[in-house]
């Protein structure tokens, strides 16, 4: 059964290309959120198996998203996305129960990579 997974970034184009990437590796993308607020609100609602989640976004950032899905459900699976020079906020996020990050440009197999460990 393949896996369902919630895409976070306030970024449309970088949505497509996650989306692009979970399909064609037989992932299932159940919904897509742009920012941290309707990240929790879609979390809550559609109970994916894993959240790619963007740090940096409007309304509330991935790191708040991240705290408060946690909180709801402590097992949740997420895992940050952000752009090359943020590791200080990848260290905040993994201690705030993030599984892994992913760097920005994605590349292909690293993103299914992490998303195979996570849920692994």
């Amino acid at each position: 059964m393949s896996k369902r997974i919630l895409i976070v970034d306030d970024a449309a184009f970088m949505r497509m290309m996650i989306k692009d990437i979970l399909t064609k590796n037989n992932f299932e993308v159940v919904g897509e959120a742009a920012d941290g607020q309707q990240a929790v609100e879609k979390y809550m609602e559609l109970k994916p198996d894993l959240v790619t989640m963007d740090i940096t976004m409007p309304e509330m950032d991935g790191i708040a998203a991240l705290k408060e899905i946690k909180a709801k459900d402590p097992s949740a699976t997420i895992i940050m996305c952000s752009a090359m020079g943020q590791q200080a906020m990848v260290i905040d996020a993994i201690s705030a129960g993030a599984k892994d990050f992913i760097v920005k440009p994605f590349q292909a197999d690293r993103v299914v990579e992490a998303i195979e460990k996570a849920l692994g």
